[in-house]
């Protein structure tokens, strides 16, 4: 406690002797001039300076307004733009797929097609061939006949060592004809011709 004192009688010691704070008891002229001076300012502060300051604040808080509102448009663009483009992106997809999927198809047709005209065409050279097979078959059997018939012919003008006229020459090859059995020779197939 006797530290508190001693602070206290200190302290006021000290402001006897320098006569008082100036704050604490400030003087009337001191008080006017510090007004009319903080007055004067305001003042010109008011008049020219805030005005400047308010339209400078407007400004900026203005271009902020608009800078905003613009990014907000841009994003909404581009929002619109991306949504499109995936829309797009998602048509165009679906177009590739399609085009795929008619190729196949028209791949897969036109391998048919080419395997029945492969086919038709195979079946119809088969059949050419047969016809020709049978048309060569015919010639060689009358080939053999004349052959045979000229043979017998010859055969029977030297056993008979005569020559024969037109009715006997007719009557002998038709004998060897009919004891020739011709169908064995043109196959199977010519049988009912």
């Amino acid at each position: 406690m006797e530290i508190a004192a001693d602070i206290g009688t200190f302290v006021l010691a000290a402001t006897e002797d320098e006569g008082g704070s100036f704050l604490v008891s400030p003087g009337l002229g001191l008080m006017l001039w510090t007004l009319l001076a903080f007055g004067v300012t305001m003042y010109f502060l008011k008049r020219f300076a805030f005005p400047r300051i308010s339209e400078a604040l407007e400004k900026r808080a203005n271009a902020i307004k608009e800078n905003i509102k613009a990014s907000e448009r841009q994003r909404e663009e581009a929002d619109e733009l991306l949504k499109e483009y995936r829309q797009r992106l998602t048509e165009a997809r679906e177009q590739a797929d399609d085009i795929v999927a008619r190729a196949r198809n028209a791949a897969d047709s036109l391998k048919s097609e080419a395997a029945d005209e492969g086919k038709a065409k195979r079946e119809e050279l088969v059949s050419a061939a047969r016809k020709d097979i049978e048309t060569e078959t015919r010639r060689s059997l009358e080939r053999i006949r004349k052959e045979v018939a000229d043979l017998t012919v010859l055969a029977t003008e030297r056993v008979t060592r005569k020559t024969l006229d037109d009715d006997d020459h007719k009557r002998l090859v038709e004998e060897a004809l009919a004891e020739v059995d011709f169908s064995t020779l043109a196959g199977d197939e010519s049988n009912g011709a």
